[in-house]
């Protein structure tokens, strides 16, 4: 709806609907929270009263820091990503290792931290290249694909609708699927595995066409690989939400799903640097390249799986 508005009558009217989209999305959340029951309404590891100056000043500092930051120019929208990224890494071992030296972690829960570490590496990479969707896929969609279907031209930022939709049509049958397998299923390792191998081979399905000039890319290709994008989104994103409440110390559970979403957020920095790389010119070497280094990765996580599933003592 947005890029259909924004190409026939406006950006104004495209980000109006996005609006409008969101305070519906707030609404049904307000109105049918009573449903949620009693999750996330109770805090283990409450801050201290006596430390909340503490963590008021830290915050006062750090926004200090980045406000002259910006205005020296440090940092600026041209080293923005890097930046970001460096940021999130380095709070992202902060959190690690506040987590993994307190008291209030248990053994077996500091072992169980030790198994979401490959975990965190590999849905990074993931999201590094998942994310270009709206970086250099976006740019890729305006200006190399051809987006005549059977006839009518659909607007260039479809491109980040088309996933989406699969994931829709595609959930059911993985839901359908684990149900069927059981025990047989994958190990979560594994479907991480799964999930970056298959981003990487989402990219290298870009090549066939990397040697065409113009907007001669079908629409109906890059439709094709979307659905690898969507299948291998299934195999990782959702078993990774699972998995990082279940191996979440008791003391840490909130602090250990924004863990997981560091690990998200440096994936999504990391396709903002990745894309400062993308030339049209040399469309064979840049998705060549990731897809190469992305299915490595999974190999490698498929590799140390079965060490990984031990140090997860039990979860599943």
């Amino acid at each position: 709806m947005t890029g259909l508005l924004q190409t026939r009558i406006g950006f104004h009217w495209g980000f109006g609907a996005a609006a409008v989209g969101m305070a519906l999305g707030l609404t049904q959340y307000v109105v049918f929270r009573r449903n949620l029951g009693d999750h996330g309404r109770t805090v283990p590891n409450p801050l201290p009263r006596t430390a909340i100056g503490w963590y008021a000043g830290v915050a006062v500092i750090t926004i200090a820091v980045a406000a002259v930051a910006f205005v020296t120019g440090l940092v600026k929208l041209s080293n923005l990503s890097q930046v970001t990224t460096g940021v999130l890494v380095a709070a992202a071992v902060a959190y690690f290792i506040v987590m993994l030296t307190s008291s209030k972690v248990i053994p077996i829960e500091r072992t169980r931290l030790r198994a979401f570490i490959p975990l965190f590496i590999a849905n990074a990479v993931f999201w590094s290249l998942f994310q270009q969707i709206f970086t250099v896929l976006a740019i890729y969609s305006d200006e190399r694909m051809n987006w005549s279907i059977f006839g009518w031209t659909a607007p260039s930022s479809w491109i980040g609708s088309i996933e989406p939709v699969w994931i829709i049509l595609l959930s059911p049958l993985f839901a359908l699927m684990w149900t069927r397998l059981g025990e047989r299923a994958p190990t979560t390792p594994r479907k991480f595995a799964y999930g970056v191998i298959g981003m990487g081979v989402a990219f290298l399905l870009f090549l066939p066409m990397s040697g065409t000039t113009g907007k001669a890319v079908p629409a109906l290709w890059v439709l094709g690989i979307m659905a690898v994008f969507a299948i291998s989104e299934l195999m990782l994103s959702p078993i990774g939400l699972s998995v990082t409440t279940k191996l979440a110390p008791e003391a840490f559970r909130a602090q250990m799903m924004a863990l997981y979403f560091f690990s998200v957020g440096v994936g999504t920095s990391m396709s903002g640097v990745l894309s400062g790389f993308y030339d049209p010119a040399h469309e064979f070497a840049y998705f060549g390249s990731l897809g190469v280094v992305a299915v490595c990765v999974g190999i490698g996580v498929f590799a140390l799986s079965p060490w990984i599933s031990r140090l997860m003592e039990g979860v599943h």
